[in-house]
């Protein structure tokens, strides 16, 4: 009898067949997240599950999963899941790491041209029919080459943001822990996180949310930028401190701001929405075929070299 798997929510067809090969699968038929009730039901005799960011997968699933042995996230981010009771009950915690750095590089940069350059805002002026001449002051927005970006977090996201803004000849400044500039493929400097808010033109942020993250950009933090600088955020949502931010870009205390993630995801306020000085995407920044596909791919491979007793592509917890 194969060991049971469920999918909270379909992803490629490539990795489900991957893994009906080892698992007796069942998918969420719908069409959009699990509910909580049903994440609590599916989840009772299953030796695995693959889940997504949106699930919340606390203590009540855990224990609500008696024979669960591998919990395999569709995501690189897993501060929806409970990594320190699964360890404890010896379930391993996989994720898809390494395999959208590229393409959420690339999202970023789309987030950085596009708010800084007002191309989003410009898109509507003329669908609006409001363009009917060339003008010297028509959407004037901000440079990009030969500017300062500034990376909060230097890991693989933004090392690959890093390197694409070479060829915009921009000065290199970052904060992150543990990362040398003597180990960095190109010249950047390491800044207090003052110093970062305090110089970049562009500030990116590429930190993993946690208790210490949570919130790392608020009123203060926006205060010391620039009030020609852009902020853009492709990592989490909570990160941000929403309500400062929304403060900070209708005061026109930075010029503007790009994000496609979002503190109550996928709520988005009212307020955010009607600021013409931010550009908003819907949490796309892996969302190409080759990656959403990769992501699959990998999470299936999670999950069937733990129950196979074998070593996972990417597992983040250490079983004892």
């Amino acid at each position: 009898m194969k060991p049971k798997l469920y999918m909270s929510r379909r992803i490629p067809q490539i990795a489900i067949d991957n893994l009906r090969e080892v698992f007796q699968v069942k998918l969420n038929p719908f069409e959009r997240p699990a509910t909580r009730e049903e994440l609590l039901q599916e989840v009772k005799d299953v030796d695995a599950l693959v889940c997504q960011l949106v699930d919340n997968v606390d203590k009540e699933v855990i224990d609500a999963a008696s024979n669960l042995k591998v919990i395999s996230s569709y995501s690189v981010g897993y501060n929806n899941i409970d990594v320190d009771y699964a360890t404890s009950r010896g379930i391993a915690v996989c994720n898809t790491a390494g395999v959208l750095t590229e393409s959420t590089a690339d999202l970023t940069w789309a987030l950085i041209m596009a708010t800084c350059r007002r191309i989003t805002e410009s898109e509507a002026y003329l669908r609006a029919g409001n363009f009917v001449a060339w003008e010297p002051l028509l959407m004037l927005g901000m440079d990009v080459y030969n500017k300062t970006l500034g990376i909060l977090g230097m890991g693989r996201i933004g090392q690959a943001v890093a390197k694409r803004a070479l060829g915009f000849g921009m000065k290199l400044i970052y904060h992150s822990r543990d990362i040398n500039p003597k180990d960095l493929p190109f010249a950047a400097t390491q800044v207090t996180l003052e110093t970062l808010l305090r110089e970049s033109d562009i500030l990116t942020l590429h930190v993993p949310l946690t208790s210490q993250t949570r919130h790392l950009i608020g009123k203060d933090q926006l205060a010391m930028m620039k009030p020609t600088a852009v902020l853009i955020n492709t990592a989490r949502g909570a990160i941000v401190d929403e309500p400062q931010l929304i403060k900070a870009l209708a005061e026109k205390r930075i010029f503007g701001a790009g994000f496609d993630v979002y503190e109550q995801e996928p709520f988005i306020p009212k307020e955010l929405l009607a600021l013409n000085n931010v550009v908003l995407l819907p949490h796309i920044g892996s969302a190409t075929i080759a990656t959403r596909t990769n992501m699959g791919i990998m999470a299936a491979q999670n999950a069937i070299a733990i129950i196979s007793g074998l070593q996972p592509p990417s597992q983040i917890n250490v079983l004892p």
